[in-house]
């Protein structure tokens, strides 16, 4: 899934960006309120990751800002500020969760997770269709009872199907999630992509829309 992360720490940014990226997700980094409150592609965000302590203003400002506007998309508060009032005042702003620095990265992951999931009405973390099953948290993939090899990629693209069976879904859309809005971009590499992909989960499951994209068989 694609994740903003708005952090000004020019350790931690980097850091967990790339702990995300490992973990499957396209990360687009920005540091700053000004960057982050007029970021084009909100819609294509499946959640956002905010600090509070920002070089040019406040995160809660922010997080106003967002759902003044109506936009709903889950957000994460990641703050070193930890007393109860912070997390009351952001959790009342419009904060889905919050969590106080130092976190774990796996209990990071696991609350965007649950986040995510809540936005969809999705109580079962396990993604199924027919005998394959892929577990978003584990970053596992089942085939029966084989456990496939997937890479990064792979696994985002195998993550991206799962969540929309039966649908069409376009190289346009496939670009968006499997890559942050700065990354090089290339259409070629989503068949190359896709073919690695069949050939790991069955060539049959995924079939090519001419002119529209691809689907997954269900």
């Amino acid at each position: 899934m694609r994740i903003l992360l708005v952090e000004d720490d020019p350790e931690l940014g980097p850091r967990l960006s790339e702990r995300l990226e490992r973990a499957g997700h396209a990360v687009d980094w920005v540091k700053s309120a000004s960057a982050a409150s007029n970021w084009p592609d909100l819609k294509l965000t499946a959640a956002i990751i905010l600090d509070l302590g920002l070089p040019d203003g406040d995160g809660l400002d922010l997080l106003r800002h967002w759902r003044t506007k109506g936009e709903n998309v889950p957000i994460l508060i990641l703050t070193a500020r930890g007393n109860w009032r912070d997390k009351v005042e952001g959790l009342n702003s419009g904060a889905d969760d919050f969590v106080v620095k130092p976190v774990r990265f796996e209990e990071l992951l696991a609350r965007l997770h649950a986040l995510t999931r809540r936005g969809r009405g999705d109580a079962d973390m396990v993604l199924r269709s027919g005998d394959l099953a892929l577990h978003p948290i584990a970053r596992s993939v089942m085939l029966g009872d084989v456990a496939l090899d997937l890479s990064r990629l792979e696994f985002a693209l195998l993550h991206l199907f799962l969540r929309r069976p039966g649908h069409i879904i376009g190289q346009n859309e496939i670009l968006d999630q499997l890559y942050a809005l700065e990354a090089e971009r290339d259409r070629n590499a989503v068949e190359a992509h896709v073919s690695r992909l069949r050939r790991k989960i069955g060539r049959d499951r995924i079939r090519t829309i001419r002119g529209l994209g691809y689907r997954l068989v269900v």
